[in-house]
């Protein structure tokens, strides 16, 4: 078996090993053309056939990766796109990078990974290695993953390698991306690790190693709880800012960031969205209840930040009503639906959120987004009105994603009442602009 490994370790090394990536989206594609790149052919497989089509089009469906980043591999050869897992048959790597939502009462959804880990041992073959990239819960790969390929008689460490390596997309990061990202990696056995780290050297600098895949996957849902917490926190002191009238929270965040420790500035807005902050944390809580342990602090902060566009809807009609504004007979345009700034990405975007409680409350609701010509909201179709017009019919406008992109002198200037959720038009003075987390 050593001669195996070393085998691999040579192909790894001269770029020759043949890369798979099962999943194609925000974490796949990504990594995709990463590999390509630096000249690993690479085996891409989704279930989804529009993706596929696209691909071969040689048209990206994702906001960071360039149609040349991977179509010049598409028509050369490299870069195989399908939804057959035998085209992972003579692959050496296969990442796992599908999604890990969660259900309607908050419980993991890991039948993408189930779904990818049957596919796998259907083809999978001696020496190959297996990386899981999607977000879980600790203990997925030992508890999840590994019986369903050692079902196959092959035992890991001897006949395949099993490692963790979770995903730290940014979606729309320009400084940090899959290339310049740290990655960590824990394996199920020291060879494992030293495998999945050795490949992932090939295209990224930094590459720290774990004990194991559990450590792993907790590092990824510690990052990401953190930043829920502490959102959650500035979120609750933006309303308790509020109440308290005469605080600007924006202004006491920009004071508290003078000091050079201690302190890392988070920021309030209509709720938090993505894959990542939003879904982790119930993922973690979950499992904990296997140990009976409650994750009282972690479920408050996902909590808070939950009802945070509930809050945002009740705050815009104290505004309207201040304004002499009746609810049901306005009309909102609502300012940007991503659930971040300068991307496409709509994923559980809190602005969204926000529509969905306004649409039977108001006489009509709008949305404008350079980045998002349409959006369904619970069922029906939303397509981006132009700025201009939108502004003009609107009795109130919402900012609830910032894009850089806006002139929002501009937008102020044509808005009858502006509710500006992520202070984006904090340098502007006009008696119109009403601010979350300012009275």
């Amino acid at each position: 078996m050593e001669s195996i490994s070393l085998e691999i370790e040579e192909k790894i090394e001269n770029k020759q090993a043949k890369i798979g990536i099962i999943g194609l989206g925000y974490v796949g594609l990504p990594l995709a053309a990463s590999f390509l790149k630096v000249g690993f052919p690479v085996v891409g497989v989704d279930k989804d056939s529009t993706k596929i089509k696209m691909l071969r089009d040689g048209k990206s469906y994702i906001g960071d990766v360039k149609s040349e980043d991977f179509y010049p591999y598409i028509k050369n050869g490299k870069f195989i796109v399908s939804a057959d897992y035998n085209t992972l048959r003579e692959s050496d790597a296969i990442n796992i990078c599908v999604p890990t939502p969660f259900t309607k009462n908050k419980e993991p959804d890991i039948s993408y990974i189930l779904d990818a880990s049957k596919g796998i041992a259907k083809i999978l073959t001696k020496g190959h290695i297996i990386i899981l990239r999607s977000t879980t819960y600790p203990k997925t790969t030992e508890d999840v993953i590994l019986p369903i390929l050692e079902r196959t008689g092959k035992k890991v460490g001897k006949d395949f390698y099993l490692s963790m390596a979770p995903e730290r997309i940014d979606p729309g990061n320009k400084r940090f991306t899959t290339e310049t990202t740290p990655v960590v990696v824990g394996g199920i056995t020291k060879k494992c690790t030293k495998l999945a780290a050795l490949l992932y050297k090939q295209i990224i600098k930094d590459v720290h190693t774990v004990s194991s895949p559990a450590v792993a996957e907790m590092t990824k849902l510690l990052e990401n709880i953190f930043r829920s917490v502490n959102i959650a926190l500035v979120n609750e002191l933006a309303q308790l800012a509020e109440r308290m009238g005469g605080i600007d929270i924006w202004e006491v965040i920009r004071a508290a960031s003078t000091k050079p420790f201690g302190f890392m500035p988070f920021y309030p807005g209509p709720g938090i969205g993505g894959h990542c902050i939003l879904i982790d944390p119930y993922y973690l809580s979950w499992k904990a209840r296997e140990y009976d342990f409650h994750t009282s602090f972690i479920e408050l902060a996902a909590e808070v930040n939950e009802n945070m566009p509930y809050y945002v809807v009740n705050k815009l009609f104290e505004i309207l009503h201040k304004e002499g504004i009746v609810a049901i007979k306005s009309n909102i345009l609502i300012l940007g639906v991503s659930f971040k700034r300068n991307v496409a990405d709509i994923r559980n975007s809190p602005a969204i959120k926000v529509m969905e409680i306004l649409k039977d409350k108001v006489k009509g609701i709008y949305y404008n987004d350079p980045y998002v010509d349409e959006i369904n909201v619970k069922g029906d179709i939303y397509k981006s009105v132009e700025l201009k017009e939108g502004l003009k019919n609107a009795d109130c406008t919402v900012i609830t994603t910032d894009h850089s992109s806006y002139n929002y002198e501009f937008v102020v200037k044509n808005s009858k009442i502006i509710f500006d959720t992520r202070n984006a038009t904090f340098q502007i003075n006009a008696s119109n602009i009403y601010r979350l987390g300012a009275s």
